[in-house]
């Protein structure tokens, strides 16, 4: 028996484990993933795929820290593939913990640190009334692995793209340079775009994180909209694909940091200014960077995500000993082959 808090970010559903999973071994939250996504995949499988879970949707499993720094510690795991950071996570993993009590609500401002597989995330919560109102955190540091790059990709032709790590590795493309006006009608079709960017970038652009090579290889394709800008502040439209194909409904958080760190490198904006970005839905997250820093030799940016979660659900996933689908199956209505 699992216990879980549904939580959706921005439109992006989560939920979080808070009962009836042991401690995962391992020193770290990278430690502890790793032992999960090589050891045993089994509890990621029994909750992410049918007839439990859905491809539209993330399991975070609330863990113990050895950091003392950190109030707790949480493993991602996505549809397709276990992942160091993400920012829905973060703010849905937050929000459970706050409104459930498994960690002290301070009001108006709720400050804790939580450690992720990719590092320790720093966390301010606006709080009021007994309910988490936003999340703000600071991300790992963000970088640019490649500039303006050709891709080939097959059935678009050559397109140019930017690589860059926010929590995770993104090909990010200008949209209207493909045509794409970035409507919700569009969806289906830039699922299959996307995925053929993501695996032709993977294999064309080599990106390996540069303290830690077990962190490799592009994730996800973000499209991207035009920048404008009103009273100072930067805006955009975006949609990220998370693999086996679906769009992330949110305006990504781990998306939004590799896009500040390639727009930092571009000139297009500098510490202390504000970036709002906006989904395919029309949600919106906060960026902004605070510093600039150093990842080993790689020129770096630490950027601030703030966001709004929302508690969906409370409830309990059982085995039946007689179920026949243990770890569940996955049919190609729903879950696009990834290949």
């Amino acid at each position: 028996m699992v216990t879980v808090v549904g939580v959706h970010a921005e439109g992006e559903l989560n939920e979080v484990i808070t009962g009836g999973v042991l401690e995962v071994p391992g020193k770290t939250m990278f430690e502890k993933m790793k032992y999960l996504e090589t050891k045993d995949d089994t509890l990621r499988q029994f909750l992410l795929n049918e007839p439990r879970g859905k491809v539209a949707q993330c399991v975070n499993l609330v863990q113990p820290s050895s950091n003392p720094a950190a109030a707790a510690g949480y493993i991602i795991m996505e549809s397709e593939y276990y992942v160091p950071m993400s920012g829905t996570n973060t703010i849905c993993t937050v929000t459970a913990l706050l409104e459930t009590g498994m960690i002290p609500m301070v009001e108006p401002v709720t400050h804790i640190a939580l450690e992720a597989p990719a590092g320790l995330i720093n966390v301010e919560a606006q709080c009021k009334d007994g309910k988490c109102v936003s999340v703000k955190f600071q991300n790992v540091p963000a970088f640019v692995f490649h500039l303006q790059k050709p891709v080939e990709v097959e059935g678009v032709g050559t397109i140019t793209a930017d690589v860059a790590y926010g929590g995770m590795i993104y090909c990010m493309v200008d949209a209207r340079s493909l045509g794409i006006a970035l409507d919700p009608s569009e969806a289906r079709d830039l699922v299959d775009i996307g995925e053929k960017i993501k695996r032709a970038a993977a294999v064309q652009l080599p990106a390996v994180h540069p303290e830690n090579p077990d962190i490799h290889t592009v994730n996800q394709t973000l499209f991207a909209g035009p920048l404008s800008e009103e009273n100072g502040v930067k805006t955009a439209r975006n949609t990220v694909i998370v693999s086996p194909g679906r769009h992330d409904r949110s305006p990504c958080g781990t998306g939004t940091t590799a896009r500040m760190a390639i727009m930092h490198a571009k000139g297009e904006i500098g510490p202390n200014e504000t970036f709002i970005h906006e989904s395919l839905i029309g949600t919106k997250f906060t960026g902004e960077i605070w510093k600039d820093v150093r990842v080993g030799d790689v020129p770096s940016v630490h950027v601030t995500i703030a966001g709004r979660g929302w508690i969906t659900a409370f409830h309990q996933y059982v085995l039946d000993p007689s179920d026949p689908f243990p770890t569940g199956y996955r049919l190609g209505d729903t879950w696009p082959a990834n290949s």
